[in-house]
């Protein structure tokens, strides 16, 4: 991996984990107090059965797809698939997930609260055997550990929490279903 590019992997990363450092929830204070002659709304009540909250807006992954550039550990261990399109990710403008990794296939439900932090549900996916040399089962073992994300230049970097892995995609077109 040539210094400029490693350079600018490592500066999306420290980007993604200031950001979501920065965007944790504060401690709420208490309400203002509201004076009497101003009138409120009253609060709509969110059905139980009410669809994951997906962050919309610039930026926003919901509704999006993509294959996988490469999978870069902080031990300087880069993992490149040799045909990036067996290794997709799409993510449903409802929250659902759907994901390819070589030989299988899953499903799941993402969440985005806000413009960059990002967690994914267990991923049901098929356990065929991949043929020697796949990274199915590195591809899957990251998403339990994804935090956080961010866009640059039409790629799309998610940020783990345990090693530090930046893994990289770049726009696909979707699936039919």
């Amino acid at each position: 991996m040539n210094a400029a590019y490693r350079a600018t992997v490592c500066s999306i990363a420290c980007c993604i984990v200031a950001t979501a450092a920065c965007s944790r929830e504060k401690p709420s204070e208490p309400p203002a107090a509201v004076p009497a002659t101003t009138q409120t709304a009253a609060p709509v009540e969110k059905p139980a059965d009410a669809a994951p909250e997906v962050a919309a807006g610039p930026g926003s992954i919901a509704g999006t797809s993509w294959r996988l550039v490469q999978i870069m550990s902080m031990d300087d261990t880069t993992y490149t698939p040799d045909d990036s399109a067996l290794y997709t990710l799409e993510f449903g403008a409802d929250g659902s997930l759907r994901v390819r990794a070589d030989c299988n296939s899953g499903t799941g439900s993402y969440t985005a609260e806000s413009s960059s932090q990002l967690q994914f549900s267990v991923i049901a996916a098929t356990q065929a055997e991949c043929a020697p040399g796949s990274l199915h089962d590195r591809y899957m073992a990251e998403f339990q550990w994804v935090r956080s994300y961010t866009m640059k230049d039409s790629h799309l970097f998610l940020a783990t929490m345990a090693d530090g892995s930046i893994i990289e995609f770049e726009p696909a077109a979707p699936t039919s279903q």
